[in-house]
């Protein structure tokens, strides 16, 4: 492991590097760099190198093991401003209670079921859960995820509870290191999805946002409207 201030700087400049590819493909886009949220994905480093990353300005963090989110949390409590929590990982029913109050925003909300048990300890707890249904765009069952019909079934649902706002949906390509091409095929999906959705369905007008891309893709996705990007590996190399 580099001395600290070696780390400090590296993860700097893995910082700076990341925004900028960022503004690059946003530039290629036609868009604003101030369109995209880019969520840093901690769950292959430890608390020291996430407070790293936040020190050098990535507010947004993410976990995909609410347990691992537990442990980063409290590690990093002390964080002014503090970051900003995301779930990008499926969230038990069971573990809903403890996770609820980190959550800036659940990226994996897929089913009537998790919406239904949210809502219950939503109400119990006074708080609103911000999320998005995630849906399987590789249409594998053996992966996490809604179909489309679910996605619009949880959106419809949501429309009629006080403590979840659904506010977009969520995405993974089918394989996230391959062929960019079919990566911005399925992230079209997606996004032709949230814009049937924004007219057909109650509810549907409060879906803004689009979490899709990672460290491989996330150009294509930002091409097809990525609002959020949940970027991992990028962040981490050279730190040993």
């Amino acid at each position: 492991m580099p001395p600290a201030d070696a780390l400090r700087d590296r993860c700097r400049r893995n910082v700076e590097a990341v925004r900028d590819r960022v503004a690059e493909a946003c530039h290629r886009a036609g868009r604003s760099p101030d369109e995209v949220t880019v969520i840093a994905v901690t769950k292959y480093a430890g608390p020291e190198i996430a407070r790293l990353l936040h020190q050098a300005g990535c507010r947004d963090l993410a976990e995909s093991r609410p347990q691992s989110l537990w442990t980063k949390a409290e590690a990093l409590a002390d964080l002014e401003p503090p970051p900003r929590w995301h779930l990008v990982g499926h969230l038990q029913r069971n573990k809903i209670r403890r996770t609820l109050p980190l959550l800036s925003l659940l990226h994996s909300l897929d089913s009537l079921r998790l919406l239904e048990a949210i809502e219950a300890e939503g109400a119990a707890a006074g708080r609103v859960c911000r999320a998005l249904v995630e849906v399987n765009l590789a249409g594998d069952p053996g992966r996490t995820g809604a179909t489309g019909a679910d996605a619009e079934a949880v959106v419809a649902a949501a429309s009629g509870m006080r403590h979840v706002e659904v506010v977009g949906l969520m995405g993974m390509a089918s394989v996230p290191d391959g062929e960019a091409s079919a990566a911005r095929r399925e992230f079209a999906r997606l996004r032709e999805l949230r814009d049937r959705l924004r007219g057909a369905v109650p509810g549907g007008e409060k879906l803004e946002d689009l979490s899709m891309g990672m460290s491989g893709d996330f150009a294509e996705a930002i091409v097809e409207g990525a609002t959020l990007v949940r970027i991992g590996s990028a962040f981490f190399e050279g730190l040993g």
